[in-house]
């Protein structure tokens, strides 16, 4: 008995949607060789056409035009969009990072959100952040890796170390955050080293990336108040917090994490105990204090690229077998 799988089988092995209709101007390549009745083959295993007619359905077949110009009919099994094929080869090798556990390479882990900032309550999460640094031969290979590791059931984020460093260059508030809070679970030498040179990623940068985030954050806010008549107060109360925190890094030069000196003001946005007028208000006076503040900052223009580049390079040879 020969067995005859149905199209949606077929389909579904292949890792393809089942009801999904290939358009027309699609190209495809053969899986099967296509002879005439003359038994002569009209179409080899591999040849490459263009879908000029799609079926409305899975049960019916396609019409493909080859490069000579001659016409075959084939179902949906027997043919490979031709994107998927050249790739298919290189996709099922990359399943090979299956047999890695990429979280065994996380180098650093730490808790920030509202616990780090000390603003959380009982039913806050523990936010989990850190840092992972592959194998080099996983790393090098042509499959690659990926850039972040996201957990979203245990709320854990870890970026691959060069991530990490070329967001921390361009003073994203997040990964500032990581760098220094003050609650850090898991830390390996690597990690150890580049949180002992943490300030070398700080510099005027973080006026932009900053009054980016706030101006991003401000927007929205103001887009809920028209639609919705009402705006999201943690987002306020974390714009706030966002200029604070901005204010003390060029006055200062470390990152803040830690709001013990605003709690309760930030508790009070938070928790709606204060009026609107009197947050914009507060914003407005922060956004003065930032631009006094960027404009006396000893902070450099730039981060230091040399050093990063640097730390980068020592952890990546540690990490040759």
């Amino acid at each position: 008995m020969v067995f005859c799988p149905s199209l949606q089988h077929v389909l579904t092995s292949l890792g393809l949607p089942p009801n999904l209709i290939i358009p027309i101007g699609t190209q495809v390549v053969s899986r099967i060789e296509v002879k005439n009745k003359q038994n002569e083959s009209v179409c080899l295993q591999g040849e490459v056409g263009v879908i000029i007619y799609s079926p409305t359905d899975n049960s019916h077949a396609y019409k493909i035009r080859l490069t000579n110009d001659s016409e075959i009919i084939l179902n949906r099994h027997e043919f490979s969009i031709r994107k998927h094929y050249q790739k298919q080869e290189l996709q099922d090798a990359r399943d090979m990072l299956d047999e890695y556990n990429l979280y065994d390479y996380v180098i650093y882990r730490c808790v920030v959100g509202s616990r780090a900032y000390g603003l959380d309550n009982k039913n806050s999460d523990t936010d989990l952040r850190g840092i992972y640094l592959p194998p080099a031969n996983l790393h090098w290979s042509l499959y690659g890796i990926p850039e972040q590791l996201e957990n979203h059931d245990s709320q854990e984020c870890y970026w691959e170390l060069q991530k990490f460093i070329l967001l921390a260059l361009k003073a994203n508030p997040n990964i500032l955050e990581c760098l220094y809070t003050p609650m850090i679970k898991d830390i390996n030498p690597v990690a150890e080293n580049l949180l002992a040179k943490k300030e070398i990623f700080l510099s005027q940068l973080v006026y932009q990336t900053y009054n980016g985030y706030v101006m991003s954050q401000f927007k929205k806010m103001e887009q809920d108040l028209r639609n919705k008549g009402e705006i999201k107060l943690k987002h306020a109360m974390h714009l706030i917090r966002l200029l604070l925190s901005g204010i003390t890094i060029l006055q200062s030069g470390f990152v803040p994490v830690k709001v013990s000196q605003y709690r309760e003001e930030l508790l009070a946005i938070r928790n709606g105990d204060m009026p609107w007028l009197e947050v914009n208000k507060w914003r407005l006076d922060l956004h003065q204090k930032f631009n006094r503040s960027f404009n006396q900052t000893f902070l450099p223009k730039r981060p230091d690229y040399e050093q990063a580049n640097t730390l980068l390079i020592e952890a990546r040879k540690g990490m040759v077998e």
